[in-house]
């Protein structure tokens, strides 16, 4: 009988897939030696794979540059990184060397812009697309960036005061994007997105506030679905429904030039998974075209707003099963040295799933279990409903240490969990290491955080509160005054 844990992946996925291999009954991801990580580092332990986001990277590049060149496309492609997926400085360094630009979506992240602008990541040739509603303080921060000489940088406006408030504070004349509020799917709890302004207002918007306003000049329209990038009927009705607004608006607005489809294409989040990136591309290019051509106007230039597409592959996460808990006949709870919501918040809060594999032990037989965190709370677990299917792992041993790796949890996690701040049952977030690749291909490893202590969670708290020192002399000063008690 095939009763081992490779048996089971071998009949049930196409393996092994392009980063992940297995080496002596243990898996590599990208050729990293996952278990070498973590007798190296300990446990648990997040990690970044860097050359994972060029990689993404290059691979839209060349699909809109082969999309754009079958088609006879006359605009261009731009790619920007949505830094609201994760604004880590390695993050940005590792995007920025694939001559990119960013989008930007509060006050904050324009202080991030500047100070890459300083160290030379970023130049006053890179585009900061603005999203988002915009409170004061990033009207002002916005108003300062281009008042400082950055043109490339498009507020797009998200509702029908923010032009008055942006042209309070901006010196010169400054380009502006309008983004359009789509229509949610069917089964969302509301039928218009809150962001943005409606189809059917934008073109009496455009006559009515920026038409006749000498400092403002309409540059792009933006375009984004809650759901993203799919291949169903919806998507495609919604992007049809955008390029008739777009065609309309060039017809009265000739200094309309860009059209911004957003972001939202998928992740790997199993190893079944399969989405056709390079059709997704090659329609979207044709459709803009086809309608372009049938409404007589020039196509526009393409932006896309990659964040989790981007980042999102990168990123990893290694926890030690602790323990075993039989709670009936049936179910057999796994328990982690972390926390799921804690560290991947994500599959608690919408249940989003991601690719879980052991990283040891694949010659073992296997069993169905459910996956636990250390907190007290009921909903810190990971199962079937987060998971592709049932979870099935080499069987628990209390003298057979077991590593599971989380995969592909690269974006949003550490922001949605309060990165360095408190967390829940103050459970510390793991340490980070950050993997890179030299010149010659070698991994370089590198520790980026430490895993949280006490002292910070208590400062944090508003404790004071210094350890005392565990030293030889504090351990007989105990056990004198344990012996004197007796």
């Amino acid at each position: 009988m095939n009763t081992k844990y490779i048996d089971l992946i071998n009949q049930t996925f196409d393996f092994p897939q392009d980063e992940f291999i297995l080496d002596k009954n243990q898996l590599q991801f990208h050729g990293i030696d996952l278990n070498e990580l973590v007798q190296t580092y300990g446990v648990p332990l997040k990690f970044t794979y860097l050359p994972k986001i060029s990689d993404n990277i290059k691979r839209s590049k060349g699909w809109f540059s082969k999309a754009i060149e079958k088609h006879k496309y006359e605009g261009s492609y731009n790619y920007c990184y949505c830094t609201k997926s994760s604004h880590f400085k390695h993050v940005l360094n590792e995007a920025l060397k694939n001559d990119i630009h960013i989008e930007t979506s509060s006050a904050f992240d324009i202080d991030i812009v500047e100070t890459l602008k300083k160290e030379g990541k970023i130049t006053n040739d890179t585009f900061v697309i603005s999203n988002g509603f915009k409170r004061a303080q990033y009207i002002t921060n916005i108003a300062r960036l281009i008042n400082n000489g950055h043109q490339n940088c498009i507020p797009v406006i998200d509702n029908y005061e923010e032009i008055d408030l942006l042209s309070n504070e901006i010196q010169g004349n400054y380009n502006i994007g309008i983004r359009i509020a789509s229509e949610e799917e069917p089964k969302f709890e509301f039928y218009t997105s809150r962001l943005g302004i409606g189809y059917k207002n934008i073109v009496p918007f455009y006559n009515k506030q920026i038409k006749e306003n000498p400092k403002v000049q309409l540059k792009m329209l933006h375009f984004f679905i809650n759901t993203g990038i799919r291949d169903n009927a919806y998507y495609w009705n919604e992007l049809l429904k955008c390029l008739k607004v777009y065609t309309s608006l060039k017809k009265v607005c000739p200094t309309l030039d860009s059209l911004n489809i957003g972001g939202g294409f998928p992740i790997k989040n199993s190893l079944a998974f399969d989405f056709d990136y390079e059709y997704m591309i090659d329609e979207i290019v044709n459709q803009i075209k086809l309608t372009c051509d049938e409404e007589g106007v020039d196509v526009p230039n393409i932006f896309t707003e990659f964040g989790s597409f981007t980042v999102g592959e990168s990123g990893g996460a290694i926890y030690e099963v602790l323990y075993q808990k039989q709670q009936n006949d049936r179910e057999k709870w796994n328990m982690i040295n972390s926390s799921f919501i804690t560290t991947l918040p994500d599959t608690w809060a919408i249940n989003k799933r991601f690719i879980m594999l052991p990283i040891n032990r694949w010659n073992d037989s296997y069993e169905r279990v459910l996956l636990g965190g250390l907190t007290c709370d009921s909903d810190d677990y990971y199962n079937s409903e987060q998971h592709m299917n049932a979870i099935y792992l080499p069987k628990y041993h209390k003298e057979k240490p077991l590593y599971i790796g989380f995969f592909n949890i690269g974006a949003y996690q550490e922001t949605i969990g309060g990165y360095g701040g408190l967390q829940h049952c103050l459970i510390p977030a793991p340490k980070h290491i950050l993997i890179d690749r030299d010149d010659h291909g070698n991994l370089i490893t590198q520790l980026f955080r430490e895993q949280q202590k006490s002292e910070d969670f208590l400062e944090i708290l508003g404790y004071d509160f210094k350890p005392e020192p565990y030293t030889t002399e504090t351990i007989n000063k105990n056990a004198e005054l344990q012996i004197a008690d007796k």
